[in-house]
């Protein structure tokens, strides 16, 4: 069949297909649409789990999909709403033919103008059949472009990182090789983008496009242009495919940007402040943790009415937390820093889960111990953390504090952590909890 392409059988193939791709476009929208107002909502949660966890892998991975997923929900609503439109003027079309603007009996001005502007019927579905077909089409092709400047942002995060500032490499490496690529990459972004926005400008021009030719081979690999770059001069070369694409950018600016709109009810209160004496947030107390939206925070404890004899605090981990028992304790930081992705075939040669490591994660908790201390209002309470997973298999340190002595009423928890500042340590204070204890 790919040998056959000129041939006059596959052209009326096309031809076929083309008449009949409305059918296929309104079946794939339906079925897209069902599936990714399914998907969209764990996507956006997925998305809020790694920022809560500092998982920068994560949230690449989660952002890339819930803006593709949102653009789709969009494009392909947009598209099915008009070719209802279209289907709905066929049918239109078939009962009254065209437009008979004598029969309107207007005045002479307004039927001259009519005619003009509007014009026939015939002219506004054959529009409307425009619109459909490029706005599927773009739909698709609006995600490679995400999947472009996702690319060639991480192209300069993987430069930056395992290259310039990477101290197992000679210096001329790291910086002799890798600030000359970070330079290229950086100013060929800023040319290509000028390419795109200007639907290909750089290429018009004998000088400018020989300069720009090689950035462009460089960047047609980084962004994956290759896969879709047909789609996207049959655009181009089209009227109607340029005056829409030079449309949508600012359309979906303007979207972006009425998004980020939200209302505000209170000059001083919200419902995502952080607790203290005066605050008491939700995601401090597992009790009220029901909702999947609502994250862990940096502490909690069972609930804001304590009514046991003990008082159980767990502290969330998170990347941080590692990084200031290193400051700590240096005896424990590995040659090897083990974070970050990781191949599961070669995890357990790596990560031994029997007790050859025993000592070093008795140290690895001795140090977290010494680092982050309890308070109930100004009296420093025994505390010894042990490394567990809270009830929603978060992993975490968890604790229990006697309460005998504690009157009844509200008071304040208060979790500190020492931190190296300089040659001094200070401690801060990473969460402050209200509750209330009235024992059984």
């Amino acid at each position: 069949m790919s040998q056959d392409y000129n041939s006059q059988t596959f052209k009326n193939l096309l031809q076929r297909l083309q008449e009949e791709s409305w059918q296929l476009e309104l079946l794939i929208s339906g079925f897209a649409i069902f599936g990714l107002f399914t998907v969209y909502e764990p996507l956006s949660i997925a998305l809020a789990e790694s920022k809560q966890d500092h998982n920068s892998y994560k949230t690449v991975i989660s952002l890339v999909a819930t803006v593709s997923c949102a653009i789709l929900i969009f494009n392909l609503i947009l598209h099915v709403l008009l070719r209802g439109l279209w289907i709905g003027a066929l049918g239109l079309r078939y009962v009254s033919g065209d437009i008979d603007y004598e029969k309107l009996n207007y005045s002479e001005k307004f039927t001259s103008y009519l005619k003009k502007k509007v014009g026939s019927f015939d002219k506004y579905i054959a529009t409307l059949e425009n619109y459909c077909s490029i706005i599927f089409a773009i739909s698709f092709l609006l995600i490679f472009y995400v999947l472009a400047i996702t690319f060639t942002i991480l192209t300069i995060i993987f430069i930056a990182t395992f290259i310039i500032s990477n101290d197992w490499l000679p210096w001329w490496i790291s910086k002799g090789v890798g600030l000359p690529v970070m330079l290229f990459v950086c100013l060929g972004m800023v040319i290509t983008f000028i390419d795109f926005v200007t639907l290909g400008w750089l290429k018009k021009y004998k000088w400018i496009s020989r300069i720009y030719f090689p950035v462009y081979k460089v960047f047609s690999f980084i962004t994956l242009s290759f896969l879709y770059r047909p789609i996207v001069y049959n655009f181009l070369d089209h009227k109607f495919g340029r005056r829409l694409s030079l449309v949508l950018v600012p359309f979906y600016i303007l979207i972006l940007v009425l998004a980020s709109f939200e209302y505000q009810t209170s000059n001083y209160i919200s419902n995502d402040l952080d607790s203290s004496d005066i605050i008491a947030n939700i995601e401090n107390y597992e009790d009220q943790l029901n909702d999947k939206k609502q994250f862990t925070g940096n502490v909690s404890i069972p609930s804001k009415v304590i009514t046991n004899s003990y008082l159980k605090v767990f502290v969330l981990y998170y990347e941080t937390i590692e990084n200031s028992i290193f400051d700590f304790n240096p005896s424990l930081k590995p040659e090897e820093d083990l974070r970050g992705l990781y191949n599961e075939a070669t995890r357990t040669s790596k990560l031994s889960r029997d007790n050859s490591q025993d000592s070093i994660r008795r140290k690895y908790i001795q140090t977290f111990n010494s680092i982050y201390s309890i308070q109930i209002d100004s009296m420093t309470n025994d505390s010894e953390f042990v490394l567990t997973q809270n009830f929603r298999n978060e992993l975490g340190f968890e604790t229990y504090i006697n309460l005998d002595s504690l009157s009844e009423g509200k008071h304040l928890l208060n979790v500190k952590r020492t931190q190296i500042t300089g040659t001094d340590t200070t401690q801060i204070r990473l969460s402050r909890l209200p509750f209330w204890y009235f024992p059984n």
